[in-house]
This record gives structure tokens, C-alpha cells and sequence, in this order.
């Protein structure tokens, strides 16, 4: 028994989760990031623990952590200078890509630019053929040339990315091995070592992602451990990853593009694990921080995984949470473009110097100033006492918009709030569509600091009948490092039939994947409980261009069972397509594994006390909304019970967020103080 710490930096706060094991208590805290001296406010929040909560140090068994430092490398193209080293007269697999645009009917779509500009790639003679056998050898004295003039641009780090390497990684070894010798200064990375699938283009992005971030995140996860030892924690941190699972910090130095989602995923977990407990399966996710705006969604009760994420500009092509982000935070600053049209992001104003009515230096009018003029904000402090928003401070930003768009001062905040949303909205049906799911069949789940200020507005405009607001809601992210399993995920391209000639090859490959996964639960992760396997297969009839993920059952893999395999994919091509055509035949691209490791959950207890009574508000407030001032009912979160019954509009003000409910909202306080939201018919 022990204390477990989940924790979350975001743009604007680093949000901390402590569970008392022995207690069987949950703790939350928020501190302000600090940009300037990173690290900072990790230690303050464990400062703060301390102090508030007795949490020494040492106390703490488990610190699971979730950081958005891989992602913003990305974004905001700050990584390592690489060189790139492919096979011979394949030097513009990057730059041809796939030969999409981003937008296909936009005449202004351009492609980001690669991460390894083009005078930094170079060839080297040697050629593995698709069966891995070995047409050509290394030639070192190519590849000695190749690093010379990679050392002569300067480069921090060499992505050595091989045709046909993920057949057989040798030559990419051997490549390794020279460069190592001849450059021991430079790191290396091998596109086979850190995803070995089929596809160049594919398998080169994602190496390059890897080595482009992987100094900022070594850095980081190296202070984190001397930070955290520093001040006597004695648990090794662990990491949450794109896919949702969670490894060691240590492991995570090299294993970098597995964490370029950790904070994002982290979330999407969390809030899976609150939709659970609280018995709704089918959820469209709303987290809302300073910078931006994540939706994700989950399916009778689990995350939607995909690949192809993007980051930035750029595709990500390993198992990750499925979500899209948007650049509306409560922190986005609203803006007049050169038409005179107001905007809002995606630009943010951050911790430093924050909104404006933080009172901390910023003057530009951001969505968490319009939810001030509006009255939603400035009554009582937020993020557990840290700051009371400034109500003149907000009306002077927005006053700089209003003067030049000809509205008054509130129905210009009521408009930046208004983008906000429709931004969200155009988001939202656009994932919808991809899975083809009505929001009217799903519960809007927001949650962050500023998720639950606007997911109540956007439900309206959705026309979904259910909002479930957590009891934490802003520290939920930090809370999915707590619930999250351990986790990896192991893939073998194998380009073969769905016939019983090649089942004894697919046997094999999930033997070596099996053995595999269970050395790095075991041995890398130290992990000692009951593992679990599931297994996914991309597969295709022969002829077409992509493949689908279809889940297959152990025992069909281990008997060989390869009709039944073709008959699960049917199945799937039918259930995506409305077709299938049995008489074809199918391909297995590759065989996926992904093993876990079950942490052990907090224990959320219920509401200790049921409502007798209607709740009493503890203000009566104006509130501008719907193009008017309405007085508003303001409830403490704390002072709710279990039953409570109340409707909308009011504000329900909380030591992590603010909850803005406008009016057609019926609500009630569950058993375990989730609010759950229900639009009048």
C-alpha cells in the first residue's frame, strides 16, 4: 500500500492525481507551468502534496507521467538536425510521400515540409530483395561517404532507413555498426528497430519522427529521473504512450514516437475509465485545456486505436489513441484578420503570460477572457486557489476586438465563444463520419480546464441528449496515468495468403511476436502479473491498396484455422463497406500483437451523504448568453449530493474548472458525483 501519482502538463497547467492506496482516497492539484524554467513546477507540485496532503516523497510507490514534449517538437519543428541514409536511387521515398495533398480541393493545400530536408539524405549501394535475401552487399565505402557528409551539415543524429528492411533488418544492422564506428558522436536509429512494416514511405516517417524528437525527450525524461530522485522518490517513473498503455521512463529515451501521444492518449484513457464507472459505454470525449481542443471516441466502452495520427503535418504510422485536435484552448487568442472577420486560434496565449485576465502580463483577448465578460468567470478563484480572473483586466482585451468589429463588449465575447464552438462542431462530425456513429446515440464527456466551460454548448449545437461532467474533470489526463495498463505493441509483416500453404508461416511469426512481447513485459518493464495478448491482422484482397485491422482470436492462429481467418475479415470488410466478396481471394499483410499488463484501479467511493433537497445555490448572478443577461443560479461543486436534482442555466464553479450549463439542460448528481446532464425533449 502506497501513494500513486498520476500526472499531466499541459500548455497552461500540470495537472496532479494522487491515489491513497491504504486510504482509499483520491486527491487533484493544478500548478501553472512555467515555460521558462521547465521541471519547475513538477517539483512545486510535489511541494505542494506535501503540504497539503502529508505526501512525503518517499511515500510514493508509483508516478506515472504524461507529457506533451514529443508533440510540440513536432509542431513546432524544434527537433534534432538529421541526416538520412536509404538505399541507393530511393533518396525521395520522403519527399514523394504518397502524392496526396492535404486537401484535395483546396487550391492553397501544400505539404508540410519533411523533417530531413533533401540535401541531408543520401544513398548508399546495397539491396535486400522482398524475400530477404541479399541481391547486393553493403558496400561500406559508400556508406563511410554517406556519414562524412552527413558529419559536414552538422547533424545530431543519423535514421538509417533501408529497402526491404523490415524483411530482414541485416543490412540496417550492418549500417549501424559502421556508423557507430566512424561517428560514435552522432545516435543512431534503424527504421526496422523502431517499426518493421511493410512501405517505405511509412516506415521511414515514423523512424524519422523518432530520431527528429528523440534529444528534446531523452533531455527531458533525464531530468525527470535526477529531478525526481533529487527530492527522494524512490519509484522509477513510468510514461504514458500514444497507444494508452504506459512503459518506463528510461526504455522511453529511444522508444520516443511510441510517447509523441502520451499526454492525448492519457486523457482519452482516463476519461474511458470515468465513462466506465459511471456505466456509459458510448462517449464522444471533450478535453479541453489551454491550447487546444481533443476529441476522441469510445465505442462500447473502448478508445478507438488507429494509425496514420496526425502530428502536426505529419502522418504517425504506429497504434495510437484515435483523436483529433483542435486549435481552440481555452487559452486561444481571438483575432481580426485583414478582412475584418474574427477568429480565435490557433495561437495561445499559454501560462506566460496567460490570458489576460490571469493577471500575469497578457493583453490579448483569449476564450477563458470572453467566459469572463460574459460572468461565467471572475466570482470565485480557480485552480485550487492559484488566481481569481480579473473581470476589468478581461473586458479591457476584449474591448481591443469589439472596437474594431462594431459589437458591444459582450456580445464580442458571446462571438468568440460561438467560433469556438462551431470549430469543435466541424471537428466532431468530421470524426463521427469516419465511423459512421450518430453524436445523438453518444454522451459528451468534457473534460480539462476548460472542457466542461464549453462541452455544454457544443452538445447543443450537436443536438446530443447527454453531457457527463466527472467529478474531477480538470485533472482527468493525470487520472488516466493511474488507470492506464502496461502496454506495447509488437508487429510482423508477412505479405502472405489466407491459405493453408502459409499457415505454418503465420503460426511462426506469432510464436517470435508472443516470445517477444512476453521479454518485454517481463524483463524490460519488470512487470510480474498475468500478461494478455490480442492479436490484429491487416489484411486486404488481393489486388487493393490498403488493408483493415481485423481482431483474430488466438486459437484460430494456433490451429492454423487460415478459412476462418478469410471469414473474419469478410466480415469486417462487410461491416465497414456494406460488401464483401467471398469468392476472392485474401491477403495478411502483417500480424499485430498487443501484449498488457494490468495495473491495479483507484476505488472511486460513492457520495457519502443522498439528497434530501433540492441543492441550494450559493449565488444568484448576471450571466450573458444567447444574446442577453440572465440571472443565474451559481452552485459549489463540493456542496452537491448524490440525487441532487437541478436545471440549467446555472454555472457550477469547482476547485478545477467551471461548468457552464445553458438552458434545455436537466441535471442530476450521480451515485459516485459525476453530473449528469439530460436535454429536455
Amino acid at each position: 500500500m502506497g501513494m500513486r501519482v498520476g500526472v499531466d502538463i499541459g500548455g497552461t497547467f500540470i495537472d496532479f492525481c494522487l491515489w491513497d492506496e491504504a486510504k482509499e482516497e483520491l486527491h487533484s492539484l493544478k500548478v501553472l507551468t512555467t515555460p521558462q524554467t521547465p521541471g519547475a513546477e513538477l517539483l512545486r507540485g510535489l511541494d505542494l502534496l506535501q503540504e497539503r496532503h502529508g505526501v512525503s516523497p518517499s511515500d510514493i510507490t508509483s508516478f506515472v507521467h504524461g507529457t506533451t514534449v514529443g508533440i510540440n517538437t513536432v509542431i513546432q519543428r524544434k527537433g534534432a538536425s538529421l541526416a538520412l541514409i536509404t538505399t541507393e536511387n530511393f533518396e525521395d521515398v520522403v519527399e514523394l510521400a504518397r502524392l496526396r495533398m492535404p486537401e484535395a480541393y483546396s487550391l492553397f493545400s501544400r505539404r508540410g515540409a519533411p523533417l530531413v530536408p533533401r540535401d541531408r539524405i543520401f544513398g548508399i549501394r546495397e539491396r535486400m530483395l522482398s524475400d530477404g535475401s541479399v541481391e547486393q552487399a553493403v558496400d561500406e565505402a559508400s556508406v563511410v561517404a554517406a556519414i562524412e557528409k552527413a558529419l559536414a551539415k552538422g547533424v545530431d543524429g543519423i535514421v538509417i532507413s533501408l529497402l526491404n528492411a523490415y524483411r530482414n533488418p541485416a543490412h540496417e544492422a550492418q549500417v549501424a555498426a559502421i556508423a557507430a564506428r566512424v561517428a560514435p558522436q552522432l545516435f543512431v536509429f534503424r527504421s526496422s528497430e523502431v517499426w518493421p512494416i511493410i512501405r517505405e514511405y511509412e516506415r521511414t516517417t515514423t523512424a524519422l519522427i523518432n530520431g527528429y524528437v528523440h534529444p528534446k525527450v531523452s533531455d527531458y525524461l533525464e531530468k525527470l529521473i535526477e529531478g525526481l530522485e533529487s527530492r527522494g522518490v524512490v519509484a522509477e517513473p513510468l510514461i504514458t504512450k500514444s497507444n494508452g498503455g504506459i512503459m518506463r521512463a528510461e526504455l522511453g529515451k529511444r522508444a520516443c514516437v511510441s510517447m509523441v501521444l502520451s499526454g492525448t492518449a492519457s486523457g482519452v484513457m482516463g476519461a474511458a475509465w470515468v465513462a466506465k464507472e459511471a456505466g456509459h459505454p458510448n462517449v464522444i470525449t471533450l478535453d479541453i485545456g489551454g491550447t487546444s481542443a481533443d476529441v476522441a471516441l469510445i465505442i462500447d466502452g473502448q478508445p478507438q486505436f488507429g494509425l496514420g495520427e496526425k502530428i502536426g503535418d505529419l502522418p504517425l504510422y504506429i497504434p495510437s489513441v484515435a483523436v483529433s485536435s483542435i486549435g481552440d484552448g481555452g487559452g486561444s487568442i481571438a483575432w481580426v484578420d485583414g478582412f475584418g472577420v474574427l477568429k480565435v486560434g490557433p495561437e495561445s496565449a499559454g501560462s506566460a503570460p496567460g490570458p489576460a485576465c490571469y493577471g500575469r502580463g497578457g493583453t490579448q483577448p483569449t476564450i477563458t477572457d470572453a467566459f469572463t465578460v460574459c460572468g461565467f468567470l471572475g466570482q470565485h478563484d480557480l485552480a485550487y486557489g492559484a488566481f481569481r480572473p480579473d473581470v476589468g483586466l478581461a473586458r479591457a482585451a476584449i474591448g481591443t476586438l469589439a472596437s474594431r468589429i462594431g459589437l458591444g463588449l459582450e456580445q464580442t465575447a458571446e462571438a468568440i465563444i460561438r467560433i469556438a464552438i462551431s470549430g469543435m462542431f466541424v471537428e466532431v462530425n468530421k470524426l463521427v463520419a469516419r465511423y459512421g456513429v450518430d453524436t445523438r446515440d453518444f454522451a459528451l464527456l468534457p473534460f480539462g480546464g476548460a472542457g466542461p466551460m464549453l462541452g455544454c454548448f457544443l452538445a447543443r449545437e450537436l443536438g446530443m441528449q447527454r453531457v457527463l461532467i466527472p467529478s474531477r474533470p480538470g485533472v482527468v489526463s493525470a487520472l488516466g496515468g493511474l488507470v492506464a495498463n502496461v502496454k506495447n505493441d509488437f508487429i510482423r509483416t508477412l505479405f502472405i495468403m489466407a491459405a493453408d500453404a502459409d499457415s505454418a508461416r503465420l503460426r511462426e511469426a506469432a510464436k517470435t511476436l508472443q516470445a517477444d512481447g512476453t521479454a518485454w513485459l517481463r524483463d524490460e518493464q519488470e512487470f510480474t502479473g498475468e500478461a494478455a495478448y490480442a492479436w490484429f491482422a491487416d489484411m486486404r484482397y488481393r489486388g487493393q491498396s490498403f488493408e483493415i485491422e481485423v481482431p483474430l482470436a488466438q486459437e484460430l492462429i494456433e490451429a492454423g484455422d487460415m478459412a476462418a481467418i478469410a471469414e473474419a475479415f469478410h466480415r469486417a470488410h462487410e461491416g465497414i463497406y456494406d460488401f464483401c466478396d467471398r469468392e476472392s481471394p485474401v491477403q495478411i499483410m502483417n500480424l499485430r500483437l498487443v501484449v498488457s499488463g494490468a495495473s491495479s484501479k483507484p476505488y472511486l467511493r460513492p457520495l457519502a451523504r443522498a439528497a434530501t433537497a433540492a441543492p441550494v445555490a450559493e449565488q444568484t448572478l448576471k450571466v450573458f448568453f444567447d444574446g442577453d443577461w440572465h440571472l443565474v443560479p451559481f452552485y459549489r461543486r463540493a456542496a452537491l449530493e448524490a440525487h441532487h436534482r437541478f436545471s440549467g442555466p446555472c454555472v457550477i464553479v469547482q476547485d478545477d474548472t467551471t461548468a457552464c450549463v445553458p438552458p434545455g439542460f436537466g441535471a442530476t448528481v450521480d451515485g459516485g458525483g459525476n453530473i449528469v446532464l439530460e436535454r429536455a425533449e
